[in-house]
């Protein structure tokens, strides 16, 4: 699944990418969110019309073998057969949301040695991913990608790839009726840019 991705556009360009879905932009910043990525960290995400700066992870509560309270795991992937469980179900009725996203990585190579393979789309800067989002106590409002199955570019590395959203239906991810955005929850059917570096796949955060 989705660890890694990367957002190397401004928050004007992506104002542009949204501003045929989108309401007031100017309403707030969407802050400074990072190029690169990670769960825990800040990204850009389109939310009731508006670009929002949210956490990308929702937080689980962790306890020790003492039952004390640990620091909360960002579980930032939702997988799709998965989404009418309890942890996802209020979020995807009620909740959904669209991830800009440049390029998302994917490991590749033997363990202590993967690097960065990078998956994008030929056609644009940006893609949309398909997410859910809801207010936490621990980290304000956060956000997970949604997962389907992967498609021929990315299934050599992956079995599951975030949901990409085409903008003929960005309608439908945000306001359809729930069974009616479930069904964009599939495998992307375009042609895809995939990138294999030299990256260690451990890089700085």
């Amino acid at each position: 699944m989705c660890n890694l991705y990367k957002m190397s556009r401004t928050q004007d360009e992506v104002a542009h990418f949204f501003d045929e879905i989108a309401n007031d932009l100017a309403r707030g910043p969407a802050g400074n969110a990072p190029e690169m990525v990670y769960p825990g960290y800040p990204g850009m995400v389109l939310a009731e019309g508006h670009l929002q700066q949210m956490t990308w992870g929702f937080p689980l509560q962790l306890k020790g073998a003492k039952g004390q309270l640990l620091k909360p795991k960002p579980v930032n992937n939702a997988r799709s057969d998965k989404l009418r469980g309890p942890f996802w179900r209020a979020s995807f009725i009620e909740r959904r949301c669209l991830v800009p996203v440049s390029a998302f990585a994917e490991a590749e190579g033997p363990k202590g040695g993967k690097t960065r393979t990078w998956f994008s789309l030929p056609d644009s800067d940006l893609l949309a991913v398909g997410g859910i989002w809801r207010d936490s106590a621990e980290w304000g409002a956060a956000y997970s990608m949604v997962m389907t199955d992967a498609n021929s570019f990315v299934k050599d590395l992956h079995d599951r790839m975030p949901v990409i959203v085409p903008r003929a239906d960005w309608q439908q991810w945000l306001h359809a009726e729930p069974a009616e955005a479930f069904k964009l929850c599939r495998p992307y059917a375009g042609d895809m840019l995939v990138d294999r570096t030299d990256e260690p796949w451990a890089g700085r955060r």
